[in-house]
């Protein structure tokens, strides 16, 4: 499993630079074609920062404590990444940029909203996996 959503990061992040690369407006900007990476990399600080304040808000003891650990990580660790990502995308990405024919005139906060999605999105489907497969 954890191979399987490692092959998923990396891809992701690869497909990512190849359409920065592929922009007229990114390719030439340092800030833009860092700007997969960037995020990448900030996932992993916030990640680091989430299990350092796990423990003050989430102690564990027992084990019912446990489970209600791990939600809280997944909680932290969307709620700390969401503004990371905005300010990276306003600060990695121009105003309005093109990413080629058809789509001329995108956003940062497009790539940012896109981003969030998924954060939240997976803090949602945790939960409601956690819910259909509880033991209870």
């Amino acid at each position: 499993m954890g191979a399987d959503l490692f092959g998923s990061f990396a891809e992701s992040t690869c497909a990512a630079l190849v359409l920065v690369a592929a922009s007229p407006d990114l390719k030439d900007s340092w800030a833009g074609q860092m700007y997969p990476m960037l995020i990448s990399s900030a996932g992993i600080v916030v990640g680091l920062v989430t299990l350092l304040t796990q423990g003050i808000f989430y102690k564990v003891k027992d084990m019912p404590d446990v489970e209600k650990a791990l939600k809280g990580i997944l909680v932290i660790s969307t709620v700390l990444m969401t503004p990371v990502v905005i300010y990276l995308s306003k600060w990695c990405l121009p105003e309005v940029f093109s990413m080629g024919p058809g789509y001329e005139h995108v956003k940062w906060w497009y790539c940012a909203v896109s981003i969030m999605l998924g954060l939240w999105s997976g803090l949602i489907i945790g939960y409601v996996t956690e819910y259909y497969t509880s033991h209870r």
